[in-house]
């Protein structure tokens, strides 16, 4: 049997787990009252920091689902994400329209990662 292992936990979600060699992030979001693009890079540097603490890094990116209040913040968002990922390391993705949980967050990116 493996061991699943939480970091950063509460009584309603971990910011890590740990499975094997599986790391899966909740979702990361930016400081609310910044535009799309400095809310894109806040939540790609804290998603930086947790791959990091999990021994993994955004080279070994498995999937990611971006979500974005407003569709029309598309192109802004994926400025910010093509300069972050590392040149033949992109992960599997999906990106699409939803209600976030503030109503000042315009972007959430939820990561998937191999780890080791």
């Amino acid at each position: 049997m493996q061991i699943i292992e939480r970091k950063h936990t509460n009584q309603r979600m971990s910011q890590i787990v740990i499975h094997g060699k599986t790391v899966y992030l909740a979702g990361q979001v930016g400081e609310p009252h910044h535009d799309v693009a400095d809310q894109t890079r806040d939540a790609l540097a804290r998603i930086d920091v947790l791959l990091a603490e999990a021994g993994s890094s955004r080279e070994q990116m498995l999937q990611t689902t971006i979500w974005l209040a407003d569709m029309a913040d598309f192109e802004a968002m994926n400025a910010v994400w093509d300069a972050w990922i590392p040149t033949g390391h992109a992960p599997a993705r999906a990106c699409g329209e939803a209600k976030l949980a503030d109503p000042r967050l315009l972007v959430e990116i939820i990561v998937c990662a191999a780890r080791g």
